[in-house]
Order: C-alpha cells, then sequence, then structure tokens
C-alpha cells in the first residue's frame, strides 16, 4: 500500500503473528484426522497433553488448557497492535 511508517510496520508484524496462531489453531482439527499435530510441544507438555492426544480428538481440560494458552498468545500480539 505505499505506507512506510515504523509503527505500521510493527503493528502489522504482531496482526500477522495473532492470525498465524489463529489459523494454526484453527487448522487443528483438520490436521489431527490426517495424524499430524502443529501447536508448540512445550505447551503441550507443561498441560501434560501429547500429539496422540489431539490425534484421538481428545477435549479433556489439559487439552483445552493447551489451546486456550495458544490463543492467548495471539490475544497477547492483538494487544500490542492497540
Amino acid at each position: 500500500l505505499g505506507v512506510r511508517d515504523i509503527h505500521a510496520d510493527h503493528a502489522a508484524s504482531h496482526v500477522g503473528k495473532a492470525q498465524g496462531i489463529v489459523t494454526c489453531l484453527r487448522a487443528t482439527p483438520y490436521h489431527s484426522a490426517r495424524r499430524k499435530v502443529f501447536l508448540p510441544m512445550d505447551i503441550c507438555m507443561l498441560h501434560g497433553v501429547s500429539q496422540e492426544d489431539f490425534i484421538r480428538g481428545k477435549q479433556e481440560k489439559n487439552v483445552r488448557d493447551v489451546i486456550y494458552d495458544i490463543a492467548s498468545q495471539a490475544h497477547i500480539h492483538l494487544e500490542h497492535v492497540r
């Protein structure tokens, strides 16, 4: 768009990161059905969740906590934009 502003670049960077995180979360059921998990394993391990839990479609509290923590990272990026 021809915008030359460091603040706009910074905001766009955070928006892009938030969008990437949300896209990854939204695609989790699709990828899990194909036996692939693209979520950060450090967060999964923190909550005692394995890739197999996602592949099996478990919806226990610890699985939901993983999703919540990852979604919270997207929210933090949006707060930086604001």
